[in-house]
């Protein structure tokens, strides 16, 4: 009787998925580097078990450059997304830290792995995890590890902060008005002009958001090209470097750089900002009102702008053509007038006009629009009432009135021209009468 031949055994193919990864990007360019050298391990070990069933699966799931702390890697999520599918049986690393170095997120990828039925092998390290044993002695080598990675953590972390010490600069976009060379501060000369004028204008203004306004009309940005606004000059007037010190977590030390604002500068700029910025601003509209503000005109049509400086303890104001601030001196025949000396030459102007009689009877008309019962001589008395009251009007008061007066301010090499609102010498004209009647009721 002769036996029956035996049946051949039947193979399962497992598909085999290689991952490499290294935590930083240097030697990447080479032909043959780190992750190429993990890969060619892993495949002669799948190689080798191709008695087994074992298949290389041709995608390649590589992260060059990424750190083994996080999951968010777009190799090994590629991979995820191949096991949830279904097409990883096996996936093969060099190592376990190439996988992940953090005890949680391994315990994460193990979930997944278990999930969808897929066993994880390290080449230089034998062992398997579907099995108790290989569970915990996976658990410790992950333990060391992370621990590898947090003792490196930690060394990197004391290593910026000796070289902070020392006044190293340890990376980062360069403060505005450096660059880098060779890992150093280097000055940039016409940024750093750049930066002494914000310094030098704040403590004219003191207002970081009337400095944007003229950071922005002379087009000065951030080194990136970006608009600068209050937010970046505040950060700019505390940021130390300027001063050639280095900060750390706080504490401030000599710097390798050289500064480019001198220590009293500094001060007082500080000085100014330990104030509230509402005090600030109110005692910056109080010491300079403006109040041609938006109605003052040169020659070419631009605008002019209110500025002023201190000197010697005392406030000079005056206007400036935006033509000579976003092109410089010269290219406006008038770029700055003394604010003083503009503002009293149109309040004569104005004065003289209330006395006209076209005025007047201009003015009268306006008024009745609204007021039926308001005569000619009533529109003559208020406006020769406001000769005399205007040196005892606020400077905010002053500036309405201007406003509500005048439609416009051109001012040429040969004199000034105003034109006025004659509605809003009616509707001024209605104020006045109001409150003399109330003041006499």
């Amino acid at each position: 009787m002769t036996k029956p031949p035996e049946k051949s055994k039947v193979v399962r193919k497992l598909r085999c998925a290689v991952y490499t990864r290294k935590s930083s990007e240097e030697g990447l360019e080479q032909e043959f580097n780190s992750l190429h050298a993990q890969r060619e391990a892993c495949e002669a070990y799948i190689a080798s078990q191709r008695s087994e069933g074992w298949v290389l699966v041709r995608d390649q799931y590589d992260d060059g450059g990424i750190s083994g702390g996080t999951l968010e890697r777009p190799g090994l999520k590629r991979l995820l997304e191949d096991i949830e599918d279904g097409l990883v049986d096996v996936v093969v690393v060099y190592k376990i830290d190439r996988l992940s170095r953090s005890l949680a997120d391994f315990a994460k990828l193990v979930e997944v792995f278990d999930r969808n039925g897929v066993t994880f092998v390290s080449v230089t390290q034998s062992f398997n995890t579907t099995t108790s044993m290989g569970r915990l002695t996976l658990n410790i080598l992950l333990s060391f590890a992370q621990f590898e990675r947090e003792v490196t953590a930690e060394r990197i972390r004391d290593k910026v902060a000796a070289s902070r010490k020392k006044g190293m600069w340890m990376g980062g976009v360069p403060p505005h008005g450096y660059r880098v060379e060779a890992r150093k501060l280097i000055t940039d000369d016409e940024a750093a002009e750049q930066v002494r004028w914000i310094f030098a204008r704040f403590l004219e203004i003191g207002s970081c958001t009337e400095l944007a306004r003229e950071v922005g009309a002379r087009g000065i940005r951030t080194p990136r090209g970006n608009r600068i606004d209050k937010k970046y000059i505040y950060r700019m007037l505390s940021n130390r470097a300027y001063i050639g010190e280095a900060v750390h977590k706080g504490e401030c030390y000599p710097g390798e750089h050289d500064a480019i604002i001198d220590r009293a500068t500094w001060d007082r700029v500080h000085a100014i900002l330990q104030e509230s910025p509402r005090k600030r601003a109110a005692r910056t509209r109080a010491d300079t009102p403006a109040l041609l503000k938006g109605l003052l005109f040169g020659p070419d049509g631009a605008a002019f702008s209110p500025t002023h400086t201190r000197k010697g303890g005392r406030l000079y104001r005056y206007y400036v053509s935006q033509t000579v601030l976003k092109h410089g001196a010269g290219s406006c025949p008038v770029g700055r007038v003394p604010a003083g000396e503009i503002e009293a030459a149109v309040i004569d102007q104005l004065r003289a006009v209330f006395r006209q009689p076209e005025i007047v009877a201009g003015t009268w008309k306006a008024a009745r629009a609204d007021v039926t019962d308001i005569t000619e001589a009533d529109a003559r008395s208020a406006l020769q009432q406001l000769d005399p009251l205007w040196d005892e009007l606020f400077p905010a008061e002053q500036a309405r009135i201007l406003a509500l007066l005048v439609a416009r301010v051109d001012i040429g090499t040969n004199g000034l021209n105003v034109r006025l609102r004659v509605d809003g010498l009616g509707g001024l004209t209605r104020e006045m009468l109001a409150d003399s009647r109330s003041a006499a009721a």
